[in-house]
């Protein structure tokens, strides 16, 4: 049994609810380990606070991310060029990699009935990597042939051919000057994802059990440590106007921009390493139906110096709860805000004594960053439509809308020789006595759940995951313990498997390595993919 925490006056705090497992937020992450933890060790009792209306209402929302299946086919920012002009694909390959296990958790999950209807939520959609220049065509080709060396990515086309990218995407290539260098890589197995729809099944697999609490229009507002290691943690019922309290032996914070000041709240000494840094995004989009009708890939382009890898052009292909729209962006903002529906004093109030000092040092670094930003802020409708008509010449401006996305918070980490570092990516925090936890940082987040999930178990609990659990968790990630990468034949197997379950295009096996393209020298497609009956 839990022991309470004692008030001003020594007296006993008791909680209003004891339960083993609270998860903070009702995104994607909580709805991710809260399935595993509920598959792993069902005994456990589990409570989800979520301060909306309904999970997946912030981040993880549709219309809040680029609803892309991030797995380094097409995203250059993943593949760096060092100074001798090399590329290196060593997080490309990661990135994919993790992806392959975000796959298989999501094809368990509908093999065992928790998810329903794959194409509800993921659907198979071109992914294209798209230059212009001969620098940038240069780079794009330097990619592919370092690419290729790696199974993960032979299902990558590649041309510098107006004719053949037009037919893998018409809108890039219709009036645009035939005498412009491009090129273009495409890949047959990539992926257009809804993670909300994701999160809200998710969620409901858990409400079936009875040990499982989902508790809306809850707030958390505190929380301190028990004498024996679980915490007491205040939540406020908003839609009663009432607080309760909950003791519970494990703590996840997995509430998006929100979880950098409930880390701090925690206490915990992990908690003084860290900063934010708020980057959010808008978007054009259209549902012209002839403009949907023509553009069924996602393209990306190279991002601009300075800019976040959150805000890297692309023009894509999504369905958004059965609406076909095709959406171009990001285009940068700035709020003090940590949420899209959070206060404008979220930056202030998680500016510390510990954390400012790195933070100062971030802005005195990155100065390239801060005039990307001021440059995104300037940006009128017109400024906007110049950088789509990049990609797609022809775009009438009456056919576009502006729309706003999520906020995102860059991890912000006090560093031992720079002071401070702007760190991207995604971090999970683990306290000292593994009882409490939490999730910071941004993209790729949503595409990756399952595998950052599944590190924050090996740390959280490293015995069971060794023990008891493996087992199970082998079943769930059938590659678990394995590198795909390089081995052919089980790359090539967990995508056949995984893209039946989930009615997705499977690859086919490559015949050989492809030779890198020579400049000017279109490469043809290979045919790397066939339907499978859906």
């Amino acid at each position: 049994m839990y022991s309470s925490v004692k008030d001003d006056s020594g007296r006993d705090i008791k909680a209003d609810t004891k339960v083993d497992v609270l998860l903070i937020g009702g995104g994607i992450m909580s709805a991710t380990l809260g399935t595993y933890l509920q598959e792993l060790q069902p005994d456990w009792s589990m409570m989800m606070a979520e301060r909306l209306d309904g999970p997946a209402e912030e981040s993880s929302n549709g219309w809040n991310n680029a609803g892309t299946g991030h797995s380094a086919l097409m995203e250059l920012n993943y593949t760096p060029q060092r100074e001798d002009g090399s590329v290196n694909v060593e997080k490309a390959i990661k990135v994919n990699e993790a992806f392959q296990i975000s796959r298989q958790f999501w094809a368990y999950q509908v093999e065992n009935g928790v998810m329903n209807d794959p194409q509800s939520f993921i659907r198979s959609v071109d992914h294209m990597s798209f230059v212009w220049g001969d620098t940038n065509v240069n780079f794009l080709r330097a990619r592919y042939a370092e690419l290729q060396k790696n199974s993960l990515f032979q299902s990558m086309d590649y041309s510098e051919d107006h004719a053949q990218i037009a037919k893998w995407a018409p809108l890039l290539i219709e009036g645009r000057d035939p005498g412009e260098t491009i090129a273009a890589t495409r890949s047959g197995i990539g992926t257009d994802v809804n993670y909300g729809e994701i999160t809200r099944q998710l969620v409901n697999g858990l409400k079936k059990h009875d040990n499982f609490d989902l508790r809306l229009r809850s707030e958390v507002r505190g929380m301190s440590q028990n004498e024996d290691g679980s915490w007491h943690v205040l939540i406020a019922d908003l839609a009663n106007d009432k607080e309760y309290t909950v003791d519970a032996g494990f703590v996840f914070i997995g509430a998006g921009g929100a979880s950098l000041p409930l880390l701090q709240a925690s206490g915990i000494p992990e908690a003084k390493n860290y900063g934010g840094f708020p980057v959010g995004g808008q978007f054009l989009y259209t549902d012209n139906p002839e403009v949907v009708a023509n553009h069924k890939v996602k393209a990306y382009g190279q991002a601009e110096v300075g800019a976040p890898p959150m805000s890297v052009p692309h023009i894509d292909a999504r369905r958004i709860d059965g609406k076909e729209i095709v959406l171009f962006g990001p285009f940068a903002t700035f709020s003090t805000k940590f949420l899209k529906n959070g206060s404008l004093w979220d930056l202030l109030d998680s500016t510390t004594t510990s954390n400012i000092i790195p933070m100062i040092e971030v802005g005195l670094d990155n100065f390239s960053l801060v005039q990307y930003l001021i440059s995104q802020v300037m940006l009128d409708d017109e400024d906007r439509m110049a950088e789509l008509r990049k990609y797609y010449p022809e775009a009438k401006a009456e056919d576009w809308k502006l729309i706003t996305a999520g906020q995102r918070v860059q991890i912000i980490k006090k560093d031992p020789e720079e002071g401070g570092k702007l760190q991207f990516g995604t971090e999970v925090v683990v306290s000292d006595d593994q009882t409490l936890t939490a999730l910071l940082g941004a993209s790729p987040g949503a595409s990756t759940a399952a595998p950052i999930m599944l590190n924050l178990m090996e740390r959280a609990f490293p015995e069971k995951v060794k023990g008891e659990w493996l087992p199970q968790l082998k079943a769930i990630i059938p590659s678990y313990g394995t590198k795909l990468n390089g081995n052919v034949s089980a790359t090539m197997d967990e995508l056949i498997a995984t893209s039946e379950t989930l009615h997705l295009k499977k690859p086919v096996a490559a015949t050989g390595k492809a030779p890198a393209p020579e400049a000017g020298v279109p490469v043809v497609e290979k045919s790397n993919v066939a339907d499978i009956a859906l």
